[in-house]
C-alpha cells in the first residue's frame, strides 16, 4: 500500500507462467495488499497502458515490473514507448529480467528505466527481491498521484 494507505496498481509484464506464479506468490507471502495486473507480452502491455481492446477499463498503473524478453514487442520497445510518452513517462518502471548482460543493463537505463533487477532463480530469493521492490517503490519512494 502507498503512503496514503491506498493499494497501488502494479502492472507485471511477464510471458513466463512460472515467473508470473512466483511473483503472485511473493505478493501473497509478503501480504502485499497491492493489485497485480498481468500482461503476457509487449503488445498486451501497451493495450493495457493505452486502455485498448479488453483493457479499456484498465487502471493506470502506479508501478510497472517489466521483463525484457517478451513476444510481439520486447521489453526494450515497451520501455522506450512508455518513457517517450508524456502521459506514461512518470510511471516508474522496474526491469525485472533474467538477463545480467551489461548491454541490457546499460540500454535499460539509457531508456530511462527506474531500476534494473536480475531475477533470482531461487524462490526464496525471488520472493525477497519482490518484497524489496515493493518496500522501496511503495513504502519509501513517493509515487506521483494518479491522473
Amino acid at each position: 500500500m502507498s503512503e496514503s494507505g491506498r493499494p497501488i496498481d502494479i502492472l507485471l509484464v511477464e510471458d513466463d507462467p512460472g515467473d508470473e506464479l512466483m511473483t503472485r506468490e511473493a505478493f501473497e507471502d509478503n501480504r502485499i495488499g497491492n493489485t497485480l495486473h498481468v500482461a503476457h507480452d509487449g503488445e498486451e502491455a501497451l493495450d493495457f497502458l493505452y486502455k485498448q481492446g479488453p483493457h479499456a477499463e484498465a487502471p493506470r498503473p502506479d508501478l510497472i515490473l517489466l521483463d525484457l524478453n517478451l513476444p510481439k514487442y520486447d521489453g526494450r520497445q515497451v520501455l522506450e514507448k512508455i518513457k517517450s510518452d508524456p502521459d506514461l513517462a512518470h510511471i516508474p518502471v522496474v526491469v525485472l529480467t533474467t538477463s545480467s548482460a551489461e548491454e541490457d543493463i546499460l540500454r535499460s537505463y539509457k531508456l530511462h528505466a527506474n531500476a534494473y533487477v536480475t531475477k533470482p532463480v531461487d524462490l526464496d530469493q525471488f520472493i525477497a527481491a519482490i518484497k524489496q521492490i515493493d518496500d522501496f517503490f511503495v513504502q519509501v519512494v513517493r509515487l506521483p498521484h494518479r491522473r
